[in-house]
């Protein structure tokens, strides 16, 4: 009966051992099987590829467009308007008619002239046969001296009254020249400040219209004084081109050159003035108009750009999330050049056609692995013909 009792025991030890081996077994290669099959996860990106290619180096300022030329008509004398031959706000050219002031009375006054004229020219015909005649007879006694200087006096006289009359004809020819207003310049009317019938006069400061000049045009602007020696030294190779933006400052409206520094430096804000010339054929441009100018001071040429938005600073400098062909990033840091318009100029850490994470850099570390989706594509800067000076 012990003995039984004894077999029974160590079958059920036997059992036990059996049963716990087998659950280590399985468990441990469960556990393995579980590990083998978990991966890490891809975190989501937006990638960008580092490109070479020429960079303009911009020097920003605010400007104000202004007229090429600007005229403000006034009328030379004084009456009333009888006729408008223009129409607000279109173009004219040099010399055609604006307004027309009532002639009548300068044409009255040139044909008085040469009326007057007329008579003293043969007043003075007659003057100078009496004259003749007074000197043929002073010798034989039949005229006295005095008679005869009073003769050339009065001749001395007419010939002056002829002047005087020559100088009114031209007066009242002038005159009715003025009376026919015409378009001193060739450019864009503005808003008629007179109507038919209004009686205008020279002494008064009364403006007709104005008429600016709009193609080409101008644009005013400041930059800081730090930059003038490098305008100045580049501007003597060739005339630097000269971008205007709208006010939202990524609106490109013209491109022009630069064609005045000033001979002096602002010390009240330590700017200096300078001014471009733009061809404005599409009238982009508009007088009075306040634009965000990009004075391109020289061209980095052949230098690796990133999106901006790839480069993060750190506590060491900046850096950025390459991406591996595995799929995985590895973190740099990178040596900035500058930053402008949305690309990032890297002297060093990362090379051409490299890829680049550009969002989602916040949730990686160094090997982890990224799901990708290409970024938008930055717009280009227009090309200019500048380089490094």
């Amino acid at each position: 009966m012990r003995k039984t009792t004894m077999s029974k025991i160590a079958a059920l030890i036997l059992i036990s051992g059996a049963a716990g081996a087998g659950y280590l077994f399985l468990t441990s290669d469960g556990s393995d099987k579980a590990r083998a099959s978990i991966v890490a996860p891809q975190i989501p990106i937006v990638s960008g590829t580092a490109q070479k290619k020429d960079v303009p180096l911009f020097v920003r300022g605010i400007g104000t467009v202004q007229a090429y030329n600007a005229v403000t008509v006034k009328s030379r004398v004084d009456g009333e308007i009888v006729k408008i031959s223009f129409s607000e706000g279109h173009d004219v050219k040099a010399g055609d008619p604006l307004f027309q002031i009532d002639p009548r009375p300068f044409q009255a006054a040139l044909d008085a002239a040469s009326a007057t004229l007329k008579r003293n020219e043969a007043q003075l015909t007659g003057a100078a046969l009496d004259l003749e005649r007074y000197s043929k007879l002073l010798n034989t006694g039949y005229q006295s001296r005095q008679t005869f200087d009073q003769q050339q006096a009065t001749v001395e006289a007419l010939k002056a009254s002829i002047a005087a009359d020559k100088a009114a004809i031209e007066t009242a020819r002038l005159n009715l020249t003025y009376a026919d207003i015409r378009a001193p310049i060739a450019g864009r009317t503005g808003q008629r400040l007179v109507d038919i019938g209004n009686l205008v006069q020279a002494g008064q400061p009364t403006s007709l219209v104005t008429i600016t000049q709009i193609k080409p045009i101008f644009v005013n602007f400041t930059v800081p004084q730090d930059y003038a020696e490098a305008i100045r030294h580049n501007q003597q190779a060739a005339a630097l081109s000269v971008l205007a933006y709208a006010s939202d400052d990524k609106t490109l409206l013209a491109e022009g050159k630069l064609s005045l520094i000033d001979n002096q430096i602002d010390v009240a804000t330590g700017t200096i003035r300078l001014k471009a010339s733009f061809a404005n054929a599409d009238e982009r441009l508009w007088p009075g108009e306040f634009v965000n100018v990009r004075l391109v001071l020289s061209m980095r040429v052949g230098v690796v750009t990133v999106p901006q938005r790839a480069v993060m600073q750190g506590a060491s400098g900046y850096y950025a999330y390459v991406i591996r062909p595995d799929g995985t990033v590895t973190r740099r840091s990178v040596d900035i050049v500058g930053m402008q318009d949305g690309i990032a100029i890297v002297a060093r850490g990362v090379d051409d056609k490299e890829k680049v994470v550009v969002d989602g850099q916040y949730r990686l570390s160094d090997g982890a692995r990224i799901k990708s989706e290409d970024a938008k594509p930055i717009a280009e800067p227009p090309a200019t013909a500048a380089k490094d000076g």
